[in-house]
């Protein structure tokens, strides 16, 4: 039966995306307000398959959760790091929408003014 059976995907669908979503819930920080961490879990969802850590270990996911840290930092605090390092996390969360960003004025911009 084709309507069983797509029901059934559709429900396999969405109980693995539970799964990851709880999977996740636990790297959030007691700091991170709502919107933070829905932004930083979409990053790390995004990009989990590819970063799971090998049988051997290997550090996979933490070096994922320390980029989606970095993307978070600078994107909510104005934290700034390394061209190369931002060049790499901007890519990742291409297509990851945020509102209501906080605007930050960098310190050279505040050396230009004066």
């Amino acid at each position: 039966m084709v309507g069983g059976e797509a029901a059934a995907a559709v429900e396999e669908l969405i109980s693995g995306v539970r799964r990851a979503t709880d999977f996740a819930e636990q790297f959030r920080s007691y700091s991170e307000s709502e919107k933070q961490w829905k932004a930083r879990m979409e990053f790390i969802l995004r990009h989990l398959p590819d970063y799971r850590d090998p049988p051997d270990g290997g550090g996979r996911l933490d070096q994922l959760l320390s980029l989606s840290m970095v993307w978070a930092n600078h994107l909510f605090l104005g934290c700034s790091y390394n061209k190369d390092l931002l060049d790499k996390v901007m890519e990742m969360a291409d297509g990851i929408e945020v509102e209501d960003l906080p605007q930050f004025t960098t310190r050279s911009e505040l050396m230009k003014k004066k």
